[in-house]
């Protein structure tokens, strides 16, 4: 009598990974994180939970920079609903088109000043360098499966990126 060890391989289901979006809002000129989210979704999906986050504990936004993922009209309407109007330093998609009070006063900046324009967009820059600072101090995956084990342990890299940042 022969076994097929190939068959027990075979019968096991390999477990798929997810991928955990996540998004910190950073206050530039501390650096520290101001709202955090995460997602299994989509990066949005994590920024319209930061964005909560935020609207919640009642912090005033007074610049939003994002990059080109989020450079439509719909998401500018939506900052200004959950933010009060702040002044959005996007870099526009190639097919933007124009339209919206608050879209074409963007674009009016970026043509009248491109050099001060760019400079405001590219502080962005320090958000960037803290999450490489975040990777390599706590690691690149969140280890956590479930939706809120994810968002704790998100939430407590957000605070010990803070303390980090107070001291």
């Amino acid at each position: 009598m022969k076994k097929n060890f190939g068959e027990k391989k075979s019968k096991k289901k390999r477990k798929k990974r997810q991928f955990v979006y996540s998004f910190n809002l950073m206050d530039i000129k501390t650096r520290m994180y101001l709202g955090c989210g995460t997602s299994f979704k989509s990066e949005k999906d994590a920024f319209h939970k930061a964005s909560e986050m935020i609207r919640k504990t009642g912090v005033k936004i007074n610049s939003l920079r994002l990059d080109k993922y989020y450079s439509n009209k719909g998401d500018i309407t939506l900052c200004q609903e959950l933010f009060g109007k702040p002044k959005m330093y996007l870099i526009p998609k190639s097919n933007a088109t124009v339209g919206g009070f608050e879209w074409n006063k963007m674009l009016a900046r970026l043509v009248e000043n491109v050099k001060m324009y760019l400079k405001e967009y590219y502080q962005r820059n320090q958000s960037e360098s803290g999450f490489s600072e975040d990777k390599r101090r706590f690691g690149q995956r969140l280890g956590q499966k479930r939706d809120d084990r994810t968002d704790t342990a998100n939430f407590l890299i957000t605070i010990w990126h803070n303390l980090y940042w107070l001291g």
